[in-house]
């Protein structure tokens, strides 16, 4: 698993029951499972209600943790903070006595007389909104949703897991009205109607505690499509409240862009299955606000605003979609023991996020031109806003530091720089590795190699992954690892560009609405609750072209009022809007109304591009297109 925030996470640093005891496992004597039911038809007050079965236990003193942090996070969630009325039942019916010893674990101290536990879930959703509860909520696609009519169930959410227990399996029952939609890639065991309520319990098997985490379920009112990609059966299930968009509407551009994914692949081994769960939030106080996605190995889970235009909503999903798809190479295929043994409670962290998520991020963007999807151009302007955005953050911090520490200040910080550096070091490597070899091998045959070394279920050890990729490489490989990897040497990337004949050039080039070449041109002030236009504004064409000045605070956009709590949403869209749109924005001039009204432009600023020399040597341009084009 693995989090992929939009690029739109720059604007967030700135603001930033039923009883079954005695139930049976339905798994051999030989296997017992802990039977877990979920109950969603029982819905009380924006809860749901579970009920925990291990079987019996033969010693006392047993503990139940829900989990702290969940992998791919990299930010303590503390699902403990969720579950409500939690209560253990011994075999006669009464109630034991427990106590709860930090925010995510109870301890039973008469264990052998517990027969089973029960308890209500909050969603996160609503408390993320709200602000409810305190301390950080979950990033949206890592959280939770109860409603009359959807229901996203990340189970490391709902479910946790015994100490003692923690290689056992897991049968789970869902029960749900009979007119919902479910998707799940669990394996399901059976599905049974019960006509007289109206509900349909599907029951599914878990082998392990880390695939109920790394197996998320929607159920509710959804539109799903399906389709094949050369072996893997890919499933788009979707959530729009107000129906603005469909599974169907996506279905194309989600085909052409992962098939063109697995044609950039080739023979690396991958899923039978890899599902998309897309949740739409309308935009409203109590609607989610963290856009992006969570990754885990054979799906992901999206957040996005629903009322971004179909181009805009298309466009996105082909950026956030192909990172999280591309984790089937790394981390599924290529991990550490921090990754393939994760602590839940007290996690540690592997030093080479530059590995799973930067890497990554720089096959999402290298793909699409080397597919064709986009020209070289458009690919010269995502690496050129990568550079800018990374020189923002602190571009000396060791990569491996940063990874290893990232729950701590500095480094939690700086996390988002993966997805800026790490891709850069990705692209790096790959330039590398083609001029080393003449154009024939490339940081994607790196990781298929590394891949065949080690696979699904045989971790790396942190400290010897740059010895095991220097014995596969070459010398400079390792020297670029040790200096701008683990050591605080920021990147020349005038060295790497000149190889490939290419050069940074100063002029007017595009920019969105805003930012400008990576730039942000807002900021928010909390003590007086607002957002408003910074001096870059001036320099953004659009906006100066159309008056706005910098200190102008932004109060209305398109009929909605502008606040710190839905500055996210409001201005993700804003990211997303495309020329020819009409808009209207009220701000705020030293206590002067002033409203702009207009059609969008295309909006431009000074700035820098990377651009194809003139005088490339034939070498030049030769490793140019192995590296653009194989």
């Amino acid at each position: 698993m693995r989090l992929k925030t939009l690029a739109l996470a720059a604007m967030t640093l700135l603001y930033a029951g039923t009883n079954f005891a005695g139930s049976s496992p339905t798994t051999s004597a030989n296997d017992p499972s802990i039977v877990i039911t979920i109950d969603l038809s029982a819905t009380n007050n924006d809860r749901v209600p579970v009920t925990v079965n291990p079987g019996r236990f033969q010693k006392d003193n047993v503990t139940y943790r829900l989990p702290k942090v969940v992998q791919g996070t990299y930010s303590v969630s503390d699902f403990g903070k969720y579950i409500e009325d939690f209560k253990a039942i011994d075999y006669s019916g009464n109630e034991l006595e427990f106590s709860k010893t930090d925010t995510n674990t109870w301890v039973i101290p008469n264990g052998t007389e517990l027969d089973y536990i029960t308890y209500y879930v909050n969603d996160t959703f609503d408390v993320e909104a709200t602000g409810g509860i305190g301390g950080d909520t979950p990033f949206s696609p890592a959280g939770t949703n109860i409603e009359e009519d959807n229901y996203v169930l990340n189970l490391h959410g709902f479910i946790g897991y015994f100490d003692s227990l923690k290689n056992s399996s897991y049968s789970l029952d869902v029960t749900g009205p009979a007119d919902f939609v479910r998707t799940s890639a669990l394996q399901t065991v059976s599905e049974k109607e019960n006509k007289e309520f109206g509900t349909v319990t599907t029951s599914y098997f878990a082998p392990r505690y880390f695939d109920i985490t790394d197996n998320p379920m929607m159920y509710g009112k959804l539109s799903v499509e399906e389709f094949d990609l050369s072996g893997i059966n890919v499933v788009l299930s979707v959530y729009s409240p107000n129906g603005m968009h469909s599974a169907e509407s996506l279905k194309e551009t989600m085909y052409t862009m992962m098939q063109a994914q697995k044609s950039y692949l080739g023979d690396l081994d991958s899923t039978p299955r890899y599902d998309i769960y897309l949740y739409l939030s309308e935009g409203k106080e109590d609607s989610p606000k963290g856009f992006g996605a969570l990754e885990h190995h054979k799906s992901t889970v999206v957040v996005m605003p629903e009322g971004i235009p179909a181009e805009g909503l298309a466009k996105n999903m082909i950026d956030i979609v192909s990172h999280e798809f591309f984790h089937i190479v790394s981390p599924l295929s290529i991990h550490s023991e921090d990754v393939h043994y994760f602590d839940y409670h007290e996690p540690t962290f592997s030093k080479h996020l530059w590995l799973y998520e930067g890497v990554t991020e720089y096959f999402a963007t290298h793909f699409q031109v080397y597919e064709g999807l986009v020209s070289a151009e458009e690919f010269y302007g995502t690496i050129m806003s990568k550079i800018q955005v990374s020189r923002q953050m602190n571009d000396s911090m060791s990569f491996t530091e940063m990874s290893e520490n990232v729950l701590a200040q500095p480094y939690a910080n700086q996390y988002y720089n993966v997805y800026q550096k790490g891709a850069l070091i990705g692209m790096c490597i790959d330039i590398l590795m083609r001029e080393e070899s003449n154009g024939q091998r490339s940081i994607l045959t790196l990781m298929k190699e590394l891949s065949n070394k080690y696979g699904k279920n045989q971790p790396f050890e942190d400290d010897k992954l740059f010895d095991e990729i220097t014995a596969l490489t070459y010398p400079s490989i390792r020297e670029f690892l040790d200096t701008h990897v683990a050591g605080t040497t920021p990147i020349d990337y005038n060295e790497f560009f000149g190889k490939v004949g290419l050069e940074f050039v100063s002029g007017q080039i595009e920019t969105n609405f805003i930012q400008n070449n990576g730039a942000l041109i807002l900021d928010g002030d909390g003590d007086r609750g607002v957002i408003y236009f910074t001096d870059q504004v001036s320099a953004n064409s659009f906006w100066a072209d159309n008056g706005a000045q910098p200190g102008d605070v932004i109060k209305e956009i398109n009929g909605t009022p502008v606040t710190l709590e839905n500055a996210n949403d409001i201005f993700s869209k804003v990211y997303m809007w495309t020329p020819g749109l009409e808009v209207s924005v009220k701000l705020d001039r030293d206590g002067e109304e002033v409203l702009i009204e207009t059609t969008t432009t295309q909006s431009y600023t000074e700035g820098t591009q990377i651009k194809e020399k003139a005088d490339a040597s034939e070498a030049q341009i030769a490793l140019r297109k192995a590296w653009l084009k194989g």
